[in-house]
């Protein structure tokens, strides 16, 4: 089966002490939901973009609108997104897990394979963290910059080290 965890509740006691949290939370939902929204239109407008280019009609209205960077936009919004969603996921308890195997042992089992598989996650996160960052500062000494946007690459690959910081 797979298991999707409620997130924590928080009690109306500790309303002052999580309103931070709770605003960052707010402004996640809002930044991921905005950025998937925003490359959907995108890329539907792009598509209509392509396939109205071929309609006689609106081939010399549409042909001088330049598109190219779209693909590239809505591919660094999916992986910003997916930073900041798993960031969220993590924090909030809402992340997707699958526990066959875990729910067939015994409870003391349980909990060590339990806190072994968190471990692990915070390693990972450490490492590819540590890794990122390091990738981010070298690419920052350089010029750079991504094919169609000219976007210095440095800021595109920024969302390893900010989706790292929020979990």
């Amino acid at each position: 089966t797979i298991n999707v965890k409620a997130g924590p509740q928080r009690s109306t006691e500790g309303r002052t002490k999580d309103m931070p949290l709770r605003i960052l939370d707010r402004l996640e939902e809002i930044l991921i939901a905005s950025l998937m929204a925003a490359a959907t239109l995108l890329i539907f407008a792009a598509v209509l973009h392509r396939y109205g280019t071929g309609v006689p009609l609106l081939y010399p209205i549409l042909f001088p609108i330049n598109l190219t960077w779209a693909q590239e936009l809505c591919i660094y919004m999916f992986v910003w997104m997916a930073k900041f969603g798993a960031a969220y996921g993590v924090r909030t308890g809402i992340h997707v897990g699958v526990d066959v195997l875990v729910n067939h042992l015994n409870p003391p089992s349980r909990r060590l394979v339990v806190l072994f598989s968190l471990f692990c996650g915070a390693l990972f996160t450490a490492v590819i963290g540590t890794m990122g960052g390091k990738f981010v500062i070298e690419l920052y000494s350089t010029d750079q910059v991504s094919p169609d946007l000219e976007l210095p690459r440095w800021i595109v690959f920024l969302c390893i080290q900010i989706g790292r910081a929020h979990v």
